[in-house]
């Protein structure tokens, strides 16, 4: 008898050692107060462990609130934020976001953008984890010659590249390439936020399969090896977004998925950088 896995159960080693869960719930444009605390806390009693904020994202605090009040231990949730690069030191930024999330450590620090080059805030990164306050370190929206860039600066490699990444961005040389370097890929907005839903290739493998688009979307994210962290302040998009570990994709759904790039397969985190 085999038994369904659940998303607490399901996680990804990190190259550090540590464990990420595969499954998380993203909070950016989510605004701070009870719809922040409300979607944190029905994720936490459906089942996620990973919660994913930013220093930029104003919610912190109602992150850390959420997780006091479900009841659950803070060793058995996941939780990254990330590091606003338009500031100078990451670890004291750092000491900062553990003062508004009222934790003494986040589980992942990640850069959130190489502004000023990609290795203007490692050295702070690493000091955050030797300080203790952060147990893993990465980046995000770094493309292949980014990551490399953070790899020669050395000592400690970055474990995470969290970005954009869905069938319509499947950034494909970047995906495997980090794979080489064993850097977990993250994928924010799998969903196109909510654009890729419409998508006919989309909803007629959903419907073939009995599934919602938004399950199929990270299904596909989850067969590539890649952490998932939708965004959602429903409830019910909540559940439905974590119910995607009792089936797969064929073959020949992910082909027609794969088709749908639009990045050229490329090794690059954006095509237009903002910063």
């Amino acid at each position: 008898m085999t038994t369904t896995p659940k998303a607490e159960d399901a996680r990804t080693a990190l190259a550090d050692g540590n464990q990420i869960p595969q499954l998380g719930l993203g909070v950016w444009q989510v605004p701070d107060g009870p719809t922040t605390v409300n979607a944190v806390r029905w994720a936490l009693e459906l089942g996620y462990r990973h919660i994913d904020t930013a220093q930029v994202y104003g919610n912190e605090q109602s992150v850390g609130r959420a997780l006091r009040e479900s009841g659950i231990a803070r060793e058995q949730v996941f939780v990254t934020t990330k590091f606003n690069p338009s500031r100078k030191d990451a670890a004291a930024e750092l000491e900062r976001s553990l003062r508004r999330l009222g934790t003494d450590y986040v589980d992942l620090y990640l850069v959130h953008w190489p502004q000023g080059g990609a290795t203007r805030a490692w050295s702070g990164m690493q000091r955050a984890r030797e300080l203790g306050y952060a147990r893993s370190i990465g980046v995000s929206n770094f493309g292949l010659r980014e990551l490399d860039q953070v790899f020669a600066a050395g000592p400690v490699p970055p474990v995470v590249d969290q970005v954009q990444f869905s069938p319509f961005e499947y950034r494909r040389a970047l995906v495997e390439g980090a794979q080489l370097r064993n850097v977990v890929v993250e994928a924010y907005s799998p969903l196109g936020t909510g654009r890729h839903l419409s998508n006919q290739t989309v909803r007629r493998i959903a419907t073939s399969i009995g599934r919602t688009p938004a399950q199929v979307l990270l299904r596909w994210s989850l067969q590539l090896g890649l952490v998932v962290i939708p965004k959602s302040t429903h409830r019910e998009r909540i559940a439905e977004n974590a119910q995607i570990f009792d089936f797969s994709l064929s073959d020949q759904d992910t082909a027609a998925l794969d088709a749908l790039d639009r990045t050229n397969a490329t090794g690059r985190a954006h095509e237009r950088p903002w910063w």
